[in-house]
């Protein structure tokens, strides 16, 4: 569920090798010999080898070494498999302290063999492999040096592999076997206890490196360096210090790597994880992507508001907005191209709406599991008030792919081109079925782990009643290695993010933020939010989401909850906020995925992303501003709030693109965003007018003034509209030369 660096270079060149069987168009023949049933290939059924062996050879090659590991891969995923199906039907049956244990041993095993200490695949511009050819003897061809190299690198990566495992093994095993002995002396720790902790950090941080990516190893030994230093850091944000063997207790013994937000994913996330593995071996992704082409092919701009309903129905179920990039991407993104949009716009809108697809019920992706645990509130609640501003974003997203149709002049997609609904739905109908029984028992209440588990069960019952979507012993051992190499990015971030929450629990550096950031902006809400928004922002430069808003949860929302916003608000707020590292440049490895494939520059397809998904950054301001998340309180509130934010919403992204049914001229343009802030933050407004007049203004003019600016705005653009996009629109020949020109402009 969470989003990787890693998962970014590796699924994104399966997706490149895959591309020639799924951009053929919507037209495909099950793998049964059925009758085609007219869905894209997106979930690459056609793949022919199995999934253990592929990662083994990409991984050790195609000799014995790799059958072997291949092998043991297999064994491995199977086993995690079926301990976290023993987890969720008898929940009892183990202590959770060995739960957490015993699962991050089978997670960094598989890290250590699946993903290799060096990336070999761009070696030849690495030192490691310049510094291993110049130890081959011999004077062969450049080529035959650099084989010879490469073979090097993968002994000594295959000897760290086995010291690495051993250790996992040593540090796993030994909480477990002296459990009593160690609760028995509690706080007074041994000279070996606080070895194998550091032999924990050091084994964890290496699996970090190789699973999530380097920046996020540097930053947890940042927070470890900090809590070491404390007594040396002036000011309030010095402390006491920890030694360095409380540091490696704490994380070790205490509350740390095998701490709550590991528990998350044991507990919770991997059940989800298996029910998308098992989504994508049976062609329920083909079924969706489908359906959403059905629903909107024929309007303008189709294939991207195709794609956007895509995404959220994909990423509202698998929680991973890179890893719905490349499954969807390589099937969207060529259909926006071919009718006119720019390559980086294809690549952005794809990002956009995969990243929207995390904070999409009824599976959010592992941090709204955590945010559960942390908070204490049900699951079915957090779905409950998510959903309004999911739907609201992914409609500010259908605004922005409209605009850019209307402004290229780009038709509805040709009937010829689309699929009928009766033939999707004959073909994939079932897989509504799980779907909507997960949505029913989440809202009543059923343990998510639980929930998960029945739909997992029902869509494998589904699946094997027809022909189509029906998975073969090869399927079936898809599954199980889908799910695992899922599953490592998310376990190993969460385990070393509880590094970092218990070094934040040891030096008081949450309570210490949170009082800095009350008294420097003497309680203004905004400048809170816009400083929170920043340090998510820079989080997100080397941690995926969910290890982002665990942090930023621990060091930010007490401060928003003193500022008045309660905890399910200042929570969800820290959640969106969180998202912006998919689409937000420097780094935004959803749109470089989607750059990949749209063969687009990396930079203006993270621009693009960022543009179309602003709705990250301005709902969150409704969400602590109005009653967007009062779903309990009076209707009315909820209705105005829903309103007036759908306008302020509609206002900043015509203001953002200059294109409404027309060109926008400057002055509306500021009008617009004028009607946009006075919603998005009436109350600020409201303290302002209180200063500088003499009489309080209530803060729902405000909103009544820039829902009344904004609606009107908008409704003069259908005023001296151009004939010529009236032509456009209706997808006629005058569509011919705009949309050549939309689809060349980038040349």
């Amino acid at each position: 569920m969470a989003d990787t660096p890693t998962q970014a270079r590796g699924d994104t060149g399966r997706a490149d090798e895959g591309s020639g069987r799924r951009r053929g168009g919507l037209g495909t023949r099950s793998r049964s010999g059925a009758a085609p049933d007219l869905l894209p290939d997106v979930d690459g059924r056609a793949e022919s080898e199995a999934e253990w062996s592929r990662i083994a050879r990409q991984r050790w090659g195609a000799g014995p070494a790799g059958t072997v590991a291949g092998l043991l891969i297999l064994a491995l995923s199977i086993g995690l498999t079926c301990f976290q199906l023993y987890i969720v039907l008898f929940a009892s049956g183990l202590d959770g302290h060995h739960q957490r244990i015993i699962h991050l041993l089978f997670v960094m095993v598989l890290v250590f063999l699946v993903m290799s200490p060096f990336k070999l695949d761009t070696a030849s511009r690495l030192s490691a492999l310049a510094l291993a050819r110049a130890l081959v003897p011999g004077r062969g061809s450049r080529e035959r040096r650099d084989a010879s190299a490469r073979t090097v690198l993968r002994a000594v990566g295959g000897v760290l592999d086995l010291v690495l495992v051993a250790a996992a093994c040593v540090v796993s095993v030994y909480p477990i076997h002296f459990q009593q002995e160690l609760a028995s002396r509690a706080g007074a720790y041994t000279t070996t206890d606080w070895i194998l902790g550091l032999v924990l950090i050091v084994t964890l941080l290496e699996a970090t490196r190789r699973a999530v990516g380097l920046i996020m190893a540097v930053l947890v030994l940042g927070f470890v360096y900090y809590a070491w230093i404390g007594p040396l850091i002036p000011g309030e944000f010095g402390h006491s210090g920890a030694t360095i063997q409380r540091i490696a207790t704490h994380s070790y013994l205490g509350d740390g790597v095998y701490g709550l937000t590991l528990g998350v994913v044991v507990t919770f996330v991997f059940v989800f994880i298996l029910f998308g593995a098992l989504l994508s071996k049976t062609g329920g992704g083909n079924f969706f992507v489908g359906l959403a082409y059905v629903l909107t092919g024929r309007m303008v701009g189709g294939p991207a508001k195709g794609a956007v309903l895509a995404s959220a129905m994909l990423g509202s179920v698998s929680g991973s907005a890179i890893a719905n990039v490349v499954t969807s991407g390589p099937f969207t993104i060529p259909l926006m191209r071919k009718v006119g949009y720019r390559r980086a716009e294809a690549a952005g809108v794809e990002a956009a709406a995969s990243t929207g697809g995390q904070v999409l019920p009824p599976i959010m992706g592992a941090g709204a599991f955590i945010m559960a645990e942390r908070t204490g509130i049900a699951y079915a609640d957090i779905v409950k008030v998510a959903v309004i501003p999911a739907l609201m974003y992914f409609g500010v997203m259908f605004l922005f792919v409209d605009i850019l149709a209307r402004k290229h002049g780009i038709p509805a997609a040709r009937n010829q081109d689309l699929p009928r609904m009766r033939q999707v739905l004959a073909a994939g109908w079932h897989f509504l079925l799980p779907l909507l029984l997960l949505i029913v028992l989440l809202l009543n209440y059923v343990t998510p782990a639980r929930a998960g588990l029945y739909t997992c069960g029902v869509l494998l019952v589904v699946a094997m009643v027809r022909a189509g979507s029906r998975l073969s012993p090869k399927d079936f051992l898809d599954v199980f290695v889908l799910a695992a190499r899922n599953t490592l990015p998310v376990s190993v971030a969460c385990a070393v993010a509880g590094v970092i929450v218990g070094m934040v629990g040891l030096t008081g550096l949450g309570l210490t933020l949170s009082h800095v950031l009350l008294t420097v902006f003497s309680g203004n809400l905004v400048m809170t939010l816009v400083m929170v928004a920043l340090a998510s922002l820079i989080m997100g430069f080397g941690l995926p989401v969910t290890a982002s808003y665990v942090v930023i949860s621990v060091l930010a929302a007490p401060a928003l909850g003193e500022l008045g916003l309660t905890v399910i608000v200042a929570h969800m707020i820290i959640y969106w906020l969180s998202q912006d590292s998919n689409v937000t440049p420097p780094v935004a490895l959803a749109a470089f995925a989607g750059a990949g494939i749209a063969n687009a520059s990396p930079m203006r397809s993270g621009v693009a992303s960022w543009k179309f998904a602003k709705g990250l950054y301005l709902i969150p301001l409704l969400m602590a501003y109005s009653a967007l998340m009062a779903i309990d309180g009076p209707l009315l509130d909820l209705v105005v709030a829903v309103l007036s934010g759908c306008v302020a919403l509609a206002a900043a992204a015509v203001a953002i693109e200059g294109y409404f049914l027309r060109p926008v001229a400057l002055l509306e343009r500021v009008g617009l965003a004028l009607a946009a802030v006075l919603v998005l933050v009436a109350p600020e407004w409201s303290g302002v007018a209180g200063s500088v007049l003499p009489t309080a203004v209530a803060s729902h003019w405000f909103v009544l003034a820039g829902s009344v600016l904004g609606a009107v705005l908008l409704g003069l653009q259908s005023f001296g509209r151009r004939p010529a996009m009236a032509t456009g629109e209706r997808g006629g020949p005058a569509d011919a030369e705009p949309t050549a020109r939309g689809a060349s402009a980038e040349g």
